[in-house]
């Protein structure tokens, strides 16, 4: 049980750091504010060092991991181009990252009760990417 959880737990911490550094992606090329681009460009490569020990891990268990979901990749997508084209701005940029980093706080947290027997080093992972989500939710708030 306490393996399963755990890959289970370190696959949704993958897709969460894959869509991350998507969303990121996407909106990186639009931001005015020097302070924005930085606060962004930090949490990116914050997530692919996670991402990093997230596949060491998995595989350690010889498991691919997991995508982000392509249905919700695509409507992340498509909802971020929607709104930059209606208003390219790093308000709106800082609007769109809230809300994934709030919807990846939630996902990331039900996750975590739900395999509750994971080993406490992917518990761990999941934790610390719950915080890069909170704090660059807290960082870019002066943008809202």
């Amino acid at each position: 049980m306490i393996e399963q959880d755990t890959i289970r737990l370190l696959r949704e911490c993958d897709a969460g750091v894959k869509m991350g550094v998507a969303s990121i992606d996407d909106v990186l090329e639009y931001v005015h504010s020097d302070a924005l681009k930085q606060y962004l460009s930090d949490c990116k490569a914050e997530h692919e060092k996670l991402n990093t020990e997230i596949q060491e891990l998995l595989d350690q268990y010889q498991d691919e991991g997991k995508d982000p979901n392509p249905i919700a990749k695509g409507m992340s997508w498509m909802k971020t181009n929607m709104k930059l084209v209606m208003n390219e701005s790093d308000k709106t940029i800082a609007d769109l990252m809230t809300d994934g980093c709030n919807m990846g706080v939630k996902s990331l947290n039900k996750y975590l009760n739900e395999y509750e027997a994971a080993d406490e080093v992917s518990k761990d992972i999941a934790k610390r990417l719950i915080h890069l989500e909170e704090k660059l939710t807290s960082d870019i708030r002066q943008f809202l």
